[in-house]
């Protein structure tokens, strides 16, 4: 009898192990499969241009050739201004994201939880979130003039309402009688808030600094644009000012390029965080 329930125990064991292999093994061929189909559209599009430029269709003094906006990254990444250019821009957007999300934590909790705080700071917050980005440059520029700090903010401007307007509405959207169950078994306040109303509040906030950090690229354009010498901003001046298109594309494709790794970087952490939801889509 001995030797056969250690005989089940590794029979058990297996199949869990196999169970863990195959499903890890699953998920990485459906990993693959989502990047083979999501790339399918942009190389089918890279050799139609690549093709259309090459025949003359499309005039290299208005739109070159993929190759020519390789060929001009490969001698930057060469001579060293492209990791410059990449690092400071990349440090500008990670600063002002993480000054923006703080914020709108702060107040975003407050107007969520508090009607008083809602009442006395979200019509000023909307009022503002109607603002044009290009109208805060020279405000900025006025006060803090044309170093970091003022491009930092203006960015910290652009994450700051996506990451505020979607933690409001998660804390607001909480269903009542979760909080009146949580109560039922004798939470107080600040059990009812880390246990239930945070966690439902968790996927809306995620999706918030989703759209932030999307905004935080855009921004950085507008921040950049106010007397910057360095980064991806700065090679789209460049490049308008010398005529130099392949300058022009070749920043806009590392702004997708580098926006695209950031936002998959999130997509992992939510993914992670929100493990405990059972979605319509399985991933």
């Amino acid at each position: 009898m001995k030797h056969k329930g250690e005989l089940t125990s590794t029979v058990v064991v297996s199949n869990r192990i196999s169970e863990k292999k195959g499903g890890r093994t699953n998920r990485n061929f459906r990993g693959g499969e989502a990047l083979l189909l999501g790339s399918i559209i942009p190389i089918a599009l890279v050799l139609v241009w690549e093709i259309l430029s090459r025949i003359g269709v499309f005039p290299a003094y208005q739109l070159p050739a993929p190759s020519t906006i390789l060929e001009t990254i490969r001698q930057m990444a060469q001579d060293g201004s492209l990791w410059n250019h990449i690092g400071i821009t990349t440090y500008r957007v990670f600063v002002g994201f993480v000054f923006g999300t703080i914020a709108a934590v702060i107040l975003g909790s407050l107007v969520g939880f508090y009607k008083k705080a809602e009442q006395l700071f979200d019509p000023m917050i909307q009022a503002f979130r109607s603002i044009p980005s290009l109208a805060w440059v020279p405000l900025f520029i006025l006060w803090m003039g044309i170093g970091e700090p003022s491009k930092v903010t203006m960015i910290a401007v652009g994450v700051f309402f996506p990451v505020y307007l979607n933690l409001v509405s998660g804390i607001t959207g909480v269903d009542r009688k979760l909080i009146e169950v949580g109560k039922m078994y004798g939470l107080n306040t600040f059990q009812l808030i880390k246990r239930v109303i945070l966690p439902a509040a968790l996927p809306s906030f995620l999706v918030g600094l989703r759209s932030g950090l999307g905004l935080g690229w855009m921004f950085v354009v507008a921040a950049e644009l106010m007397g910057a010498s360095k980064g991806l901003g700065y090679l789209l001046v460049l490049g308008q000012n010398t005529l130099s298109p392949e300058t022009i594309i070749a920043s806009i494709i590392l702004f997708a390029i580098i926006g695209k790794l950031s936002d998959w970087i999130l997509k992992l952490i939510e993914k992670r965080a929100l493990r405990w939801q059972d979605n319509l889509v399985q991933s």
